[in-house]
């Protein structure tokens, strides 16, 4: 399973989860690609796009969307908020579905 990392999240993220298919927006040159644009080009090479962005599920019609996203809910947006939620982020990632969004919070 491909995953997805947004460029709101920390980098360091992507260590946390080591041993998942892991590329981050930067990575993968979409830095500042607007989400409605970066969905579609996430969708055609990915299965899972992991943000921080609340407000995405308000912003587009994800039933419509070819891949599943992972909200990640965390009191900041530093890695040290989101180390006690590395088993939660994973269950999310490998139990979610196309065209679906989960929340994961601390």
């Amino acid at each position: 399973m491909r995953i997805l990392l947004d460029e709101s999240l920390p980098r360091g993220l992507k260590r946390l989860l080591q041993g998942l298919d892991i590329l981050t927006v930067p990575e993968r040159g979409w830095q500042g690609v607007r989400n409605g644009e970066l969905l579609k080009l996430a969708g055609q090479e990915f299965e899972v796009f992991v943000t921080a962005d609340q407000n995405l599920e308000y912003q587009h019609n994800l039933a419509e969307q070819p891949i599943a996203i992972v909200v990640l809910v965390a009191a900041s947006n530093r890695l040290e908020a989101y180390v006690p939620m590395e088993e939660k982020i994973r269950a999310a990632i490998q139990s979610v579905r196309r065209g679906t969004i989960t929340k994961v919070a601390a």
